[in-house]
């Protein structure tokens, strides 16, 4: 299933996405000790909203968002949104980054968004989800990630994730070396990068390493802004950051 973008430009965007917001955000505290991190205001409006405004921007219908801690608040949030389908996904247990995404897959289709709740991005001149779906190409990859150049990256300080040589592949980065690409937590995923999982508890980074030794997990640069929400001083860069630019959010 898929669902025609409203740019003008033919690009086929996936009907669904998975929200990723079940984290206990303990880094965060003492923010999340009455709240959960995507209900953390960045520019005055929940981090979750500013995602959920891209995915219907470009045409996706449906959202999965993981909950977990303080789950009926986010929840009793959520169900203001009329504008996309909301499905929400409890996890009694949190089940990691793999397996939140592979719980909610019966409603996720062949193809999706996964977003975390906890980032926030700036476009550039096409929209970075667009851009996402313009490249993925199902036959060829089981995931494309969107890529962050480690040194323009807001919020997140570190040695980088991943290398991504001409043709987009990604390799991990080895413990000694500096890599040039954070990931952005935002991508797209085919269901068979789930193939054999089981289920429960588990960590996508070996699926995306099997999809890696494969050849089929890419990445493209972000040619927007990005901005990682960790701390509270990361979050306070991050306002400070929006307010000197004087950002359309």
């Amino acid at each position: 299933m898929a669902a025609h973008s409203g740019h003008g430009d033919g690009v086929t965007v996936p009907e669904t996405a998975m929200i990723k917001a079940a984290g206990l955000a303990t880094r965060m505290r003492p923010i999340t000790e009455a709240m959960p991190k995507a209900l953390i205001a960045v520019g005055s409006r929940p981090i979750i909203d500013h995602a959920i405004d891209r995915l219907v921007a470009v045409g996706v219908k449906r959202a999965v968002v993981n909950t977990h801690y303080l789950g009926d608040m986010l929840a009793s949030h959520l169900a203001g949104r009329h504008d996309i389908e909301i499905v929400l996904s409890p996890e009694p247990e949190l089940l990691d980054s793999g397996g939140g995404i592979f719980q909610a897959l019966p409603r996720l289709g062949d193809v999706f968004y996964v977003i975390n709740a906890d980032v926030f991005w700036l476009n550039g001149t096409v929209p970075a989800l667009v851009r996402l779906a313009r490249e993925f190409d199902s036959a060829a990859m089981d995931g494309l990630l969107l890529m962050q150049r480690t040194v323009s990256a807001v919020g997140l300080d570190g040695p980088g994730d991943f290398t991504m040589d001409p043709l987009g592949q990604l390799r991990w980065r080895k413990e000694t070396e500096i890599a040039p690409y954070f990931f952005t937590s935002i991508q797209i995923l085919h269901r068979r990068i789930f193939d054999g999982a089981p289920g429960g508890k588990f960590s996508l980074h070996p699926y995306w390493t099997r999809a890696i030794e494969g050849a089929r997990l890419y990445g493209i640069v972000h040619d927007g802004e990005w901005y990682h929400l960790e701390t509270p001083k990361g979050l306070a860069d991050v306002e400070r950051r929006l307010a000197s630019r004087r950002i359309e959010r």
